[in-house]
């Protein structure tokens, strides 16, 4: 700290972290724009002066030199489900990690809270670039429109024209999925599909019907699902429901619980009577009765790797990439009863 002509301590300045690390103030600013050609041992002086003063950069000066406000809008389609809410947790966590805030703004059905009225928002805070969480058909549409002349990076299964695009691979997840029913002798695989307009939903009953197809195998027309427990629960307790399926493929952990639910007041045992595999691999997941196979999504990876990509696509062409999920075995699926 040094003192201004009142006597009171002042903040710490970029000349401050300069003599302090025997180099130019100039140095310093390259160091804070996160300038490529800075040698490590010359970026580990100036990082370690600023951290021995507690500098804070300025960013309203920085943001008139580079003419960025280091401001990551992210549009969230539906945060009160587990996927979208857990990718935004992961963007705000790299954002920080990487000296960007993010300003976040929820697209609902309400007519205050669409696609229009949520880039709007986030223009109005001078974002640098808009990553969009798009789970649904109908965001994708509209975001077109909204934000054309602004930086977007989307976060959806399917690539999107013109435009980067990031996602846990979901076909890859689903066949996996379906194919480890397979493994187990199922022949007649039932889906619990989530909504129609869900992206993620449409990709996974493709990959089903897909993996069913490539083994010989009809499918029967999917059971489509709001995501709920409750809804897998009313599948599961309603007699008739599966017909002869052995195996449930439940497009999400939630319809999953529900469904493990409504097969026990039926008096029908997982994994013996029907086996059951759900998609994310919830916290509680590994704790149900029995502990869930499911598909995990690493979101705090896909959360990372949008910021990452936003950001270097501020300077250069970006390729839009995917992470592959992970099959985890546990006790709700089992070998097909012999007949």
């Amino acid at each position: 700290m040094t003192e201004n002509a009142t006597g009171r301590t002042a903040k710490p300045s970029i000349y401050d972290v300069a003599r302090l690390a025997g180099v130019s103030h100039q140095t310093v600013s390259r160091v804070l724009n996160g300038h490529p050609n800075i040698r490590e041992s010359t970026r580990a002086r100036v990082e370690a002066a600023m951290a021995e003063i507690r500098y804070t950069p300025n960013s309203i000066a920085r943001a008139l030199a580079t003419r960025r406000t280091r401001r990551i809008g992210v549009l969230v389609d539906r945060p009160e489900q587990y996927g979208p809410g857990s990718t935004l947790r992961g963007i705000e966590e790299a954002a920080r990690a990487a000296g960007y805030t993010v300003s976040a703004s929820t697209v609902a059905d309400a007519p205050d809270l669409g696609t229009d009225a949520g880039v709007a928002h986030l223009r109005m805070q001078g974002v640098d670039a808009l990553c969009v969480i798009a789970p649904r058909y109908s965001t994708i549409a509209d975001l077109t429109r909204a934000a054309h002349d602004l930086p977007t990076l989307l976060v959806t299964a399917e690539p999107a024209d013109g435009v980067l695009t990031v996602a846990v691979d979901q076909y890859a997840g689903a066949a996996r999925a379906v194919d480890h029913l397979l493994s187990l002798g199922h022949r007649d695989i039932l889906h619990l599909g989530g909504p129609l307009d869900w992206v993620d939903a449409r990709v996974r009953s493709r990959a089903w019907s897909d993996r069913l197809a490539a083994a010989g195998l009809p499918a029967r027309p999917p059971v489509i699902g709001d995501w709920t427990s409750d809804f897998g629960y009313e599948v599961g307790r309603r007699p008739g429901a599966l017909g002869q399926a052995t195996a449930v493929f439940a497009a999400n952990d939630q319809m999953a619980l529900g469904l493990l639910h409504g097969l026990h007041e039926r008096g029908l045992r997982v994994p013996d009577d029907v086996s059951v595999i759900g998609f994310d691999d919830l916290p509680d997941a590994r704790h149900l009765l029995p502990p869930l196979s499911t598909v995990r999504q690493d979101f705090h990876a896909l959360g990372a790797l949008s910021l990452t990509s936003l950001i270097a696509s501020l300077d250069r062409p970006v390729a839009s990439s995917m992470i592959e999920p992970e099959l985890v075995v546990r006790a709700s699926t089992g070998p097909r009863a012999s007949a």
